[in-house]
């Protein structure tokens, strides 16, 4: 299996997190915390944020957070019955993404955002293996604003792990992790204020 170094990847304090069918990589703080703030309240203002519905037993149904689709020309993205059609780059995601793609050492040109108003918005348990994103995708999700929990969950094993994401990191998923493993942000009561999350991808 594919390893990262995590003795050589730049000078990123980072946590390689051991773990069975697939592999984690965390760095808690990729972005300094004040320029993640800036980026906060940057992305907050400038995305173009949708209220997206899925079909759940034949009802229409909110998703429990705003969510935004950017990416090349024609790199549309399928999940949970809806097409999301990409939005042109802006300058700003394309700075977070080049950061990314350097410390990695991996391409994307894709990138899902979500928007977490406060611990009342969620994401179920969900695994990111949709056809387009080809075998064992390399996934980099981005952390701005308010921590919240991560959490994992084996399809086999049901062995349960969970990571606290917080502003400004950085955590890498790759491997087999998205055939074994699902991960959801639960809801809480104790959560206040606000997060974005960039999960940039590579379309097939």
């Amino acid at each position: 299996m594919e390893q990262f170094d995590i003795f050589n990847i730049n000078n990123h304090q980072n946590e390689y997190i051991d773990i069975s069918n697939g592999e984690y990589l965390y760095f808690p703080s990729f972005f300094a915390k004040k320029e993640s703030f800036s980026f906060l309240r940057s992305l907050i203002k400038e995305i173009n944020w949708k209220q997206e519905e899925m079909n759940i037993y034949g009802k229409p149904v909110k998703f429990p957070r705003l969510t935004a689709w950017y990416g090349d020309d024609n790199r549309s993205y399928k999940f949970s019955g809806i097409t999301l059609y990409p939005n042109k780059w802006t300058p700003l995601i394309i700075n977070i993404k080049e950061k990314v793609e350097s410390q990695i050492g991996t391409k994307f040109n894709s990138v899902l955002l979500n928007f977490y108003k406060n611990g009342n918005d969620s994401i179920s348990w969900h695994s990111d293996a949709e056809e387009e994103l080809g075998k064992n995708p390399i996934i980099a999700s981005v952390s701005f604003g308010e921590k919240r929990l991560f959490q994992l969950k084996h399809n086999l094993s049901k062995e349960k792990r969970e990571i606290e994401l917080l502003n400004g990191s950085l955590l890498v998923m790759k491997g087999e992790l998205q055939h074994y493993w699902k991960h959801q942000i639960p809801k809480t009561r104790q959560i206040k204020k606000e997060r974005v999350n960039l999960t940039f991808r590579l379309l097939k």
